[in-house]
């Protein structure tokens, strides 16, 4: 249908491909491990949302830009390589709450570290991802291998694999989301090692964004 063939290989791979680790697995450990899985959620789905901003890109023909044009792609990549690294920035800089200071256990639910809103956690999210010309580039080179050279219909086979890849990725980050939450509460892990734990995430993001700023267009 649309041309698309080996579709249960796509699913496959695109699976896997989204189990490897990177700036989006951190990030939502990371916020699940200190904010609980809500917040790990609320990252994964700014993934998926910049994920969709990729997939549409590359369906109309803008994604193809980055890969020909050198300044498109550097502009792009310079910009997200400083907003990964201000992310790990802000996160370098996190605090323990004043109770947790103290040695007293918040109550209930309550994250020990300075909590991050839903809304600004699920902008972290899209924003690495959206500004990810690498990202750009995946879809570009991965998605057409399973779409027939004859297809009648190009872009709107382009935008079911990436609605379905999309649709796996969010499947694993959730579950990862979860995951990382239920792992958290269950090793009782102390405000102190919370806190290690978003800086070295910080300190990862950091590299990242140097890792990516570093990079070529190929």
């Amino acid at each position: 249908m649309f041309g698309i063939h080996d579709l249960a290989l796509f699913v496959v791979s695109g699976l896997l491909l989204n189990m490897m680790p990177g700036p989006d697995t951190l990030l939502i450990m990371a916020r699940s491990a200190t904010q609980g899985w809500r917040a790990g959620c609320a990252a994964a789905l700014g993934i998926g949302a910049g994920t969709m901003v990729h997939v549409t890109a590359a369906a109309v023909g803008l994604s193809a830009l980055l890969s020909t044009s050198a300044m498109a792609f550097n502009a792009v990549k310079w910009v997200g390589a400083a907003y990964i690294a201000y992310v790990g920035i802000g996160m370098l800089r996190a605090k323990l709450k004043p109770e947790a200071e103290a040695g007293v256990r918040p109550a209930g639910s309550d994250p020990s570290l300075a909590a991050t809103s839903y809304r600004r956690i699920f902008a972290q999210g899209f924003l690495s991802n959206v500004l990810n010309p690498k990202v750009a580039l995946f879809f570009l080179a991965f998605v057409p291998q399973f779409i027939s050279a004859d297809s009648s219909s190009k872009a709107l086979a382009f935008l079911i694999l990436g609605c379905i890849f999309n649709f796996n990725s969010m499947l694993w980050c959730n579950g990862l989301a979860v995951f990382a939450a239920f792992a958290s509460a269950r090793l009782k892990v102390k405000p102190l090692v919370a806190l290690w734990l978003n800086r070295i995430t910080g300190g990862l993001f950091l590299a990242l964004g140097a890792r990516l700023a570093l990079s070529e267009q190929h």
